[in-house]
């Protein structure tokens, strides 16, 4: 027997959140990692100030994509 299309809504919903709350781990553990990384000498330092950029970026980046998540996720559980 199919299940009605709020049910399936609804456990869609679920997955979803929960695919997006482990996403959210994974992001706060790699952004865990990353801080405990210690910094390699090289000999130039043009090289180790644009990895520092690209660090700079993509960790921004990421803190962005992780307060949207927990902004959306604040926001489906006060409408439910």
């Amino acid at each position: 027997m199919e299940q009605s299309q709020p049910q399936q809504r609804r456990a869609a919903d679920q997955v979803f959140e929960e695919s997006l709350e482990q996403l959210e781990d994974i992001l706060q553990e790699s952004s865990a990692e990353e801080e405990e990384i210690p910094q390699l000498y090289t000999s130039s330092v043009n090289e180790v100030e644009l990895a520092q950029d690209l660090t700079t970026i993509d960790l921004a980046a990421l803190e962005d994509a992780v307060a949207d998540i927990e902004q959306f996720l604040e926001e489906r559980k006060k409408t439910k």
